[in-house]
């Protein structure tokens, strides 16, 4: 489990460049992107032994179609700020849902009523009880 003492430790070498973001640093970055962007509802899911795909899925959500697309915004240039080069993004012109893929963490952002409708903490976390919401 991350503290927020570590996120801030993460954030601020990452920043200031003196380190780049490795796999076990993008979930604390992703989430203290999320958090300055005001995300609402973050729910962060544990994949590890459930697919190959990524280590972690984030599921979170933003007010409006103008939000979803602030908030993805903000965590594409905090990654690419901090040396992440290898970012896949869909879903922006609409912005309903955005998925950012940034290798071992995936974000899905999305207007309220779209996450309700798709439901994905229920699909990949059924089996996890132990999976919690981070803000």
């Amino acid at each position: 489990m991350t503290n927020l003492r570590e996120v801030a430790e993460t954030s601020h070498l990452a920043a200031t460049g003196s380190v780049e973001p490795n796999d076990d640093a993008t979930l604390p970055l992703v989430l203290g992107l999320l958090d300055d962007a005001k995300a609402e509802d973050t729910v962060s899911i544990d994949l590890t032994g459930k697919t190959s795909l990524a280590d972690a899925m984030i599921v979170t959500s933003g007010r409006s179609n103008r939000h979803v697309g602030s908030i993805a915004d903000r965590v594409i240039e905090g990654l690419k700020e901090r040396g992440r080069k290898d970012i896949r993004v869909e879903g922006m012109p609409h912005c309903d849902w955005v998925l950012i893929d940034a290798g071992d963490v995936i974000v899905h952002v999305f207007r309220p009523e779209v996450r309700h409708f798709y439901n994905l903490e229920k699909m990949w976390s059924g089996d996890r009880p132990a999976d919690r919401a981070v803000s």
